[in-house]
């Protein structure tokens, strides 16, 4: 277990003739090593749910303990707990500032006290976890890169400070198809590669289904489902009955299954379609 949340609420403007709700006792464990799917309807407290794991908002109620500390603890603390848990927010290309690439990515290092060595080293690992080259690009501008490019030196730069978990609110918002896949791409191979746990915030089924192993859904800010991800998108209509829905290929499967075709049903991604797909008309070949 790196982060548990006991009874959380948490409500904006409180006392206040604005007062609203964002969180109503919410109650999860997060463990190590799990790539986690934050999902739910626009204003369901999924950007104020992670804004909390890493303490730059603290519960009106409630706790959360992040790796054997408390948000709402001393200040130390919440230096310790903000380089265990990085937070990419929607477009952090837009927080890029920096006249290099290098010097962006390693502002947070360099503001930890680190050695230049060390620095180094990080910017280095970080740029190659991201998929971007250390030699070609460390020296040019971020601001002449292609807006995927930038993105993912916004996350090198989050990277860089060795983070136990990493939080990405709709990472590939914004991006072109070629950007996006590149995107995920990469956080998939990060997942596999390096021992680090995601939390990946989407309003997209097909990323979702693609990449974790765990669904939590929220809902009028609390939670309304937690499951592995086949088991979640199987409940269909409690995901409509969210506002939500399951990924487009899992829809035409089963649309396809209704016809008279009896093909697995379950699955959640393209790959998973196409090799039950071929596996089907291979059987009937051979009948």
């Amino acid at each position: 277990m790196i982060i548990k949340i006991e009874d959380l609420s948490y409500i904006y403007n409180q006392n206040t003739p604005f007062e609203m709700k964002a969180l109503d006792n919410v109650n999860l464990v997060i463990n190590e090593g799990e790539f986690i799917g934050l999902i739910g309807h626009t204003g369901s407290g999924k950007s104020t749910l992670v804004q909390h794991l890493n303490g730059l908002i603290r519960p009106t109620s409630g706790r959360v303990i992040v790796d054997g500390m408390d948000t709402s603890g001393d200040k130390k603390n919440l230096l310790k707990i903000r380089q265990k848990v990085g937070l990419v927010f929607q477009y952090p290309e837009h927080q890029l500032f920096e006249e290099t690439i290098y010097k962006d990515i390693a502002f947070g290092p360099i503001n930890l006290g680190l050695n230049e060595e060390e620095v180094q080293q990080r910017v280095k690992k970080a740029m190659e976890s991201v998929g971007l080259s250390y030699e070609k690009l460390k020296d040019r501008s971020p601001f002449e890169l292609s807006g995927g490019q930038k993105r993912r030196v916004a996350i090198a730069g989050v990277l860089a400070m060795n983070p136990k978990v990493l939080i990405l609110d709709e990472p590939t918002a914004g991006l072109d198809p070629r950007g996006r896949d590149e995107i995920l791409g990469e956080l998939k191979k990060l997942y596999e590669e390096e021992n680090i746990t995601i939390i990946l915030v989407s309003h997209s089924m097909e990323e979702i289904a693609m990449l974790v192993n765990r669904i939590i859904v929220m809902h009028k800010g609390k939670v309304a489902m937690d499951g592995k991800t086949r088991e979640v998108f199987k409940e269909k209509k409690k995901l409509e009955e969210l506002g939500l829905g399951i990924p487009q290929i899992t829809q035409f499967m089963r649309e396809y299954r209704m016809k008279g075709n009896p093909v697995d049903d379950t699955v959640i991604t393209v790959e998973e379609a196409k090799n039950e797909l071929i596996k089907y008309l291979r059987s009937k070949g051979n009948d």
